[in-house]
């Protein structure tokens, strides 16, 4: 591919982000110093090489994903945010919100408001954290609470109730049976299988301790299980870019999974992702934006937007950067607060 075809291609697509229609000749000259047939001539050889696509004869060109994927990667040319701009952001930020998720939701809301996309916040799954303690703790007459901590700092409990008292040495042995069989094990490995295995292996125990396990491995699975919140959806049915019926079947359906498809990969930086990269994601047409925001020197979760294909990509992204940073920087500086206090 040589420079001018890569002129072309970028004006191709600067020019179809805007005006939403096949993009002629013409308009690539103000773009590109050649005359309307060298121009044509390039944009039928950019077609075969899966580039661009022509909706109608005679009509002009459109970018393909595999377009839109050169574009990102390498052709587009990054907005840079004013000082303005980022004084508007950060009033848009609920820096005084009482928790982090009020805190990330603020960000998350913004960013449908400024880019009339939806925008969606994922927390990071600790898939690669380990079990690094498990204790029953008694608090009360037959209540006890269950708490988990892994290798990547977070911490689960659960109070449950039984229907009888444990005694002291069932609840040594349980101390120890956990400590053995759980603590360095990944989190993402508890599963059904193991909890059998376990319940099973515990012999003259399991009737009296079976509850307790059974709660516990309730609470693995809460700790992999990655949370998901949609805002702006609304911004997805007045998309002109998109089939009605795919997204109210996107907006009534468990998009949990769908999303966290897209997600996943974002934990280690920022990700430009299209819908015909992921087989039977039921929005067509449609791209995912997303980067990773982090607390205390670790993944927290992602921030990110989904919108047609035909978006802004030099626009949004340093929106969307910008808020992940500041979440990243507000969220440092509440951890040195509290450990101040």
């Amino acid at each position: 591919m040589d420079s001018r075809k890569l002129k072309i291609l970028q004006a191709v697509v600067d020019e179809y982000i805007v005006s939403g229609e096949p993009v002629g000749s013409k308009a690539i000259m103000k773009h590109v110093k050649a005359s309307s047939a060298t121009i044509r001539n390039e944009m039928a050889e950019l077609e075969k090489q899966g580039y661009l696509e022509q909706p109608h004869t005679s009509a002009g060109r459109v970018p393909t994903y595999t377009g839109f994927r050169l574009y990102v990667d390498t052709l587009m040319e990054r907005s840079s945010l004013s000082d303005d701009e980022k004084r508007m952001l950060d009033g848009m930020l609920d820096r005084n919100a009482s928790t982090e998720e009020e805190l990330v939701s603020s960000a998350s809301l913004a960013l449908s408001q400024l880019t009339k996309c939806a925008s969606v916040v994922a927390s990071s799954a600790p898939k690669f954290s380990l079990i690094s303690k498990v204790e029953v703790i008694p608090t009360g007459k037959r209540m006890y609470v269950i708490l988990m901590i892994t290798s990547g700092g977070t911490i689960k409990n659960k109070v449950c109730r039984l229907e009888f008292d444990l005694t002291n040495d069932q609840l040594q042995f349980l101390d120890s049976y956990l400590s053995e069989h759980l603590e360095g094990v990944p989190v993402d490995e508890i599963s059904d299988e193991t909890f059998e295995k376990l319940k099973t292996a515990m012999g003259a125990y399991m009737m009296s301790l079976t509850p307790l396990l059974s709660e516990l491995f309730t609470l693995a699975k809460e700790m992999t299980a990655q949370d998901i919140k949609l805002s702006g959806a609304k911004n997805l049915l007045t998309c002109k870019d998109f089939d009605q019926t795919e997204i109210i079947n996107f907006l009534d359906s468990d998009n949990r999974r769908e999303i966290m498809r897209f997600v996943d990969d974002s934990f280690s930086g920022l990700q430009v992702t299209f819908s015909p990269e992921h087989d039977g994601f039921v929005i067509h047409n449609s791209s995912v934006i997303t980067a990773p925001f982090k607390k205390g020197g670790r993944t927290a979760g992602a921030l990110g937007l989904i919108g047609p294909m035909r978006i802004d990509y030099a626009k949004f992204i340093p929106y969307l950067e910008y808020f992940s940073q500041r979440i990243t920087d507000l969220l440092e500086e509440r951890g040195e607060t509290e450990e101040d206090e």
